[in-house]
């Protein structure tokens, strides 16, 4: 994955991209002495060590020039694109990234898998990002969807601000975010908390309050929902303009999803969560690179189930693989078998 060099600075710093994207899935590992064992020395007659390499590296993360409109959102926004015939469904959390930072990101649900859209990096051990920060990435969002495409946004309890659900409603997208179960209810008059409902309430139940006003703001109206789920020891409660209570729970039943992208991303894939970067900024432009190496892996897993090479690298009769993980096999497979490995950031066409 070592392209011929394009001139200029830009093809420069691509050149060091595709180095980072096949480095990080080569290692499994976003540490830079990691990557660099497992990049190419460069083109004939320009081999380079290592360390050399851990240089260029360190270099790219520094500079300034390198930013996501540029290295990454043109990838996000062809993505949102070829996906924009069915419902995007987004889901905006959290997540430790590095020595003492958090990443805030939105994802897109992708048969089963969270694929990054936009995010930021800030300094911070735990806790919520404020609601501007939240506000800020959603505007960034919008100049990524297509126009008429349908957007669902999911979220937890941190993300049911009043002026989120404002900026979704003004976008003409639907939302579903849960809530806590001290918020505060006006419905015809009558003030009441979400967990004077819950007395009422049993496993398996849901409980709808339409047209209600939400807050001491009195946001609204919303369709207030307290759901008790089965297989959950006690209800959640959620905020949501769609129409319908089924609907609604189906769709945040997706919330879920952008876990798969975390853990993709740290234990079970890059291991970003240990990257020794403490720099907001560098870990922002390492994640170019290791959101980039996701596009791809979960590309090849859906390409193994399209040709059915699937049944090639795992089982026959069934498959309980991710995409990600059956992403990796098969480029195993390719590297063993010599193969032509295909490369490209944008899986199917498919709902």
């Amino acid at each position: 994955m070592f392209p011929v060099e394009p001139i200029g600075h830009l093809g420069s710093r691509l050149n060091t991209l595709a180095g980072l994207i096949s480095g990080i899935v080569g290692s499994k590992s976003s540490n830079l002495p990691a990557i660099a064992n497992k990049v190419p020395g460069g083109p004939r007659g320009r081999r380079t060590k290592p360390d050399s390499r851990v240089k260029r590296f360190e270099r790219w993360l520094r500079n300034e020039a390198v930013e996501s409109e540029t290295f990454f959102l043109p990838f996000a926004k062809a993505l949102l694109l070829s996906l924009s015939h069915v419902p995007l469904v987004l889901v905006i959390d959290g997540s430790v990234v590095g020595r003492g930072c958090m990443t805030l990101m939105i994802s897109l649900v992708y048969k089963q898998r969270g694929l990054p859209i936009v995010w930021t990096v800030a300094k911070r051990r735990k806790g919520h990002f404020p609601e501007r920060i939240h506000i800020e990435l959603m505007n960034k969002l919008q100049e990524l969807i297509p126009e008429g495409a349908r957007v669902v946004l999911l979220g937890d309890g941190e993300f049911d601000g009043v002026d989120l659900q404002a900026l979704v409603n003004r976008c003409k997208w639907e939302y579903v975010l849960r809530t806590s179960k001290s918020a505060r209810l006006n419905w015809q008059g009558e003030e009441f908390r979400f967990d004077d409902v819950t007395a009422h309430v049993n496993p398996g139940d849901l409980f709808e309050v339409p047209n209600a006003l939400f807050t001491q703001r009195e946001y609204g109206p919303v369709l207030a929902l307290t759901w008790w789920r089965n297989d959950c020891k006690e209800p959640i409660h959620l905020v949501t303009n769609m129409g319908a209570a089924e609907q609604a729970c189906g769709y945040y039943r997706k919330r879920f999803k952008i876990e798969t992208f975390f853990s993709d991303q740290k234990s079970r894939g890059f291991h970003l969560h240990k990257s020794h970067l403490s720099d907001p900024n560098r870990l922002s432009r390492l994640m170019i690179a290791t959101c980039l190496a996701a596009y791809w892996i979960v590309y090849l897993g859906a390409y193994t189930m399209e040709s059915g090479l699937n049944k090639v690298i795992h089982r026959t009769h069934r498959c309980d693989l991710s995409l990600f993980q059956l992403g990796l096999r098969l480029l195993d497979h390719f590297l063993n078998e010599g193969l032509p490995i295909p490369v490209a950031f944008m899986p199917a066409r498919t709902g």
